[in-house]
């Protein structure tokens, strides 16, 4: 009977770490999906999120991963030409992560596109953007 409930001991952890690995493997592949969400005009806040970006591509693999970094209300301070965080920007966009700017938000504001650092999008609306995004299965940040 010892024997007996060994051996299925040994089974079951063989299927346990063999379905352990095929879900790694597939994790591997698996194209993930985040959104960033930045409401403040604060470069700590803007410098956490532009980290958390990077090492996310490294943890996954740039080529796996689709990030957006949407912002609104103050925290669209941070995307103006003269940001002090401007140059992070450009180094993550030119890392594939889109930088996407209120429409809303620069409306009241009264901004245009040619107040904000080059390359950044705009978008309707920053609530909108992250809304579809959640609906589509994104993993909404909030920083």
């Amino acid at each position: 009977m010892i024997k007996y409930l060994a051996q299925a001991a040994a089974v079951a952890l063989a299927l346990v770490l063999t379905a352990g690995s095929a879900a790694s493997a597939a994790d591997a592949t698996k194209k993930h999906h985040v959104i960033f969400h930045v409401t403040e005009d604060d470069p700590v806040k803007w410098n956490q999120t532009l980290n958390n970006a990077g090492n996310l591509q490294s943890a996954v693999g740039k080529g796996n991963v689709e990030i957006e970094i949407v912002a609104n209300g103050p925290g669209l301070n941070m995307m103006k030409f003269e940001s002090s965080v401007a140059n992070r920007m450009s180094d993550a966009m030119g890392n594939g992560v889109s930088i996407l700017a209120c429409g809303a938000t620069m409306k009241a504001a009264k901004l245009t596109e040619k107040d904000l650092f080059p390359g950044v999008k705009v978008v309707p609306g920053g609530v909108v953007q992250i809304m579809n995004r959640q609906e589509a299965g994104w993993t909404y940040i909030k920083n």
